[in-house]
This record gives C-alpha cells, sequence and structure tokens, in this order.
C-alpha cells in the first residue's frame, strides 16, 4: 500500500537556521516509470534535489524560476507555474516580473534547497530560471546559447558546433561554460555584466549566431522556420528573449530514463553522451569530480556582451536585419512577418 505522506529534514539555508520540514505527499508516486535502475518516485526526487543541493542553487539562486510540473510523472499532465502555486511556504521568496505583454507578476525564487524541494512536492520536475538576478530582472546576467540538432545531425555533431562556439566567444572576451541538455543538445553559457536589456542581449546572442553559421555553414544554422533549417544545428537564438527559460544546471527532465541537465567541463563534453547523466548518476558524479561551473561566479568569469553586439552592428550594416520572435511576443520593430515561408509562397502564388 502507498504510503499517505513522509517529511524531509532539510538543513537551514544558513548555520544558524533552523532545519527545515518539507512534506511529501504520494511520496511513492512513479515520476519516470523505467530510469535504468528502475522507476523514480515522488520521494526519489526529492531526494535528488537535496543530494545535488549546493551546485543546484548556485545555478537558480538569487533568480526567478518557472516551475514546469506534471501530474502522474511524466506520462501525466503538464503544465508550467510562472506564478508561484499557491501555499509557498513563509520561508520562501518571490520576485515581480515583467513578461513581454507588460504585464506583471511574481516568479518563485529558489534561495535554499527546502523550497526546491517543496517544488518537487508540487510535482515539479525540471526548474527554468531566468537570466537575471532578483535586484535587476530587466538585465541579463547570463548570455545562454542552445545547439539544437536537427534530425539527421547527432550529439557528436553539436560537440563540434560547440567547440567552435566556444572559441568564438572566446574571442569576444566571454568565458563559455558548457552543459548537455538533457535531451540532445548542448547549452553554452557565459556570465555578462548586467548592463543590457534583453533585446540587446538577443541580438548579441544572434550576432554570435550568425558568424557561427559564418564559420560553420555546412553544419549551423539560424533559420527559425524549420523547413528551413535542414540536417543542421540550430543556434536558438529566441531562448534570449525575456520571458524565454532554458532547462537549469542539475534539473531534471521529463523524458524517459530520468536524464540531467549536467555541467561538464569541455574535455568532458567529447567523451560525455546525454544518457550518461540521469537522476540515478548525477550525485555520485557531483560528488566525486565536483561541479564544472563552480568557477562561473568567478570575477574572472565576468564578461561584456560589446563585442557580441558589435557582430549584430556590422550584419545590420550589411543588410541583415532582425530575425522573427516567438509567436506569442507582441509585433517588434524590424520583425520580419511571422509567416512560414511555404506557407507565404502559397498565398504568394494565389496572387
Amino acid at each position: 500500500m502507498a504510503t499517505d505522506a513522509k517529511v524531509m529534514q532539510i538543513p537551514g539555508h544558513g548555520s544558524a537556521d533552523e532545519a527545515r520540514e518539507v512534506r511529501i505527499s504520494s511520496p511513492d508516486r512513479v515520476m519516470w516509470p523505467d530510469a535504468g535502475r528502475g522507476p523514480v518516485t515522488k520521494w526519489d526526487l526529492a531526494a535528488y534535489v537535496a543530494g545535488v543541493a549546493e551546485a543546484f542553487l548556485r545555478a537558480v539562486g538569487d533568480r526567478p524560476v518557472t516551475l514546469q510540473r506534471f501530474r502522474g510523472g511524466i506520462d501525466g499532465e503538464e503544465f508550467f507555474s510562472k506564478n508561484p502555486p499557491k501555499g509557498v511556504p513563509a520561508w520562501a521568496r518571490t520576485v515581480e516580473c515583467t513578461y513581454p505583454s507588460g504585464r506583471r507578476h511574481p516568479q518563485l525564487v529558489i534561495d535554499e534547497i527546502a523550497t526546491a524541494v517543496w517544488a518537487v512536492q508540487m510535482s515539479t520536475i525540471t526548474f527554468h530560471p531566468w537570466p537575471v538576478r532578483t535586484a535587476d530582472t530587466d538585465n541579463p546576467d547570463e548570455l545562454r546559447i542552445d545547439l539544437d540538432p536537427q534530425p539527421g545531425r547527432d550529439f557528436a555533431d553539436v560537440v563540434t558546433a560547440a567547440r567552435a562556439l566556444r572559441d568564438l566567444m572566446a574571442e569576444l572576451g566571454l568565458t563559455p561554460f558548457v552543459k548537455t541538455s538533457g535531451n540532445r543538445g548542448v547549452h553554452v553559457y557565459a556570465r555578462i555584466r548586467p548592463t543590457h536589456e534583453f533585446l540587446d542581449v538577443r541580438h548579441g546572442v544572434i550576432g554570435i549566431a550568425r558568424e557561427l553559421e559564418r564559420r560553420l555553414p555546412d553544419l549551423v544554422t539560424t533559420a527559425w522556420w524549420k523547413e528551413e533549417r535542414g540536417e543542421k544545428v540550430f543556434v536558438d537564438f529566441n531562448q534570449a528573449n525575456r520571458d524565454r527559460t532554458i532547462a537549469s544546471a542539475y534539473s531534471p527532465r521529463s523524458l524517459p530514463g530520468a536524464p540531467v541537465s549536467m555541467p561538464v567541463t569541455w574535455e568532458r563534453l567529447e567523451e560525455a553522451g546525454p544518457a550518461d547523466f540521469t537522476v540515478h548518476t548525477v550525485p555520485d558524479l557531483l560528488a566525486t569530480e565536483g561541479d564544472a561551473w563552480a568557477a562561473m561566479d568567478d570575477p574572472a568569469a565576468l564578461g561584456r556582451i560589446d563585442a557580441a553586439l558589435d557582430l549584430w552592428n556590422r550584419d545590420v550594416a550589411d543588410g541583415l536585419g532582425e530575425l522573427p520572435f516567438p509567436p506569442e511576443y507582441p509585433k517588434m520593430p524590424g520583425e520580419p512577418p511571422r509567416v512560414q515561408p511555404s506557407r507565404k509562397r502559397r498565398e504568394d502564388d494565389e496572387y
């Protein structure tokens, strides 16, 4: 018979803080039915989050977080919580964020691991932090680039693109860090000074993406429409927009096998495979190999996007303009029509 509830004791946030007690209802509920070493339950997931606390908090701490939640595990109903779920503990914090529509509302902030465990109690599987700190939710302090392989490309192709991206970012004065996406792709991050708003950071990412495409024209594409990408690695520049987020480092993903988006060193990336990093394997790997992103907050890793913006401005001067925004965005200045190319051709043929 299933256990009704269990209580997890979570150490306090500081040495003088009292331990938190987080109640996990339905702890035996299966979140992943098959994860290599057997199913992963809700209690297992809470224990995983608590077990990677220090590294996880380094990635999500002091940031607004969107929660990707699942009723009944990964095969159940999926929904995203931008507003904090009902029943937020008194010791948890929120911060107001502005959305593309201009609307504002609070989002959860995970300052201590007990808040993340409580989010698991609310059926969260994947944590999506914004690239901003709570003191300034309009100016990102992270530049994030998502490399997404299209059908016909594999993880080795993404690694090739990521290595070239690393070299390009270093040329631009950025210090790149890499992680697996938890799926087929790779995420490359750099800490930046929060001196530019989201649109500037997006333009810097587009500048980098176009330069990478020029260097690897047979492998990399910036084509927004899937029908135009071919068998290439897509640089998803729209992940740099306000209210667009990427799964956190050390966050589980809602895919078979209970994969985790795992920070790795650039050397480790060469030999890694996405299936290597799961809820079962990551705690031991973290304990033995350490956090590959531990140095991300070092002052020496803090860069600026000025050189990336120079790439954008050069392309604009050469006639390359704005690229499409996500469909939920209001119409943006200079944006091309949001019409699928094949549909546009059909419409043109009718006249």
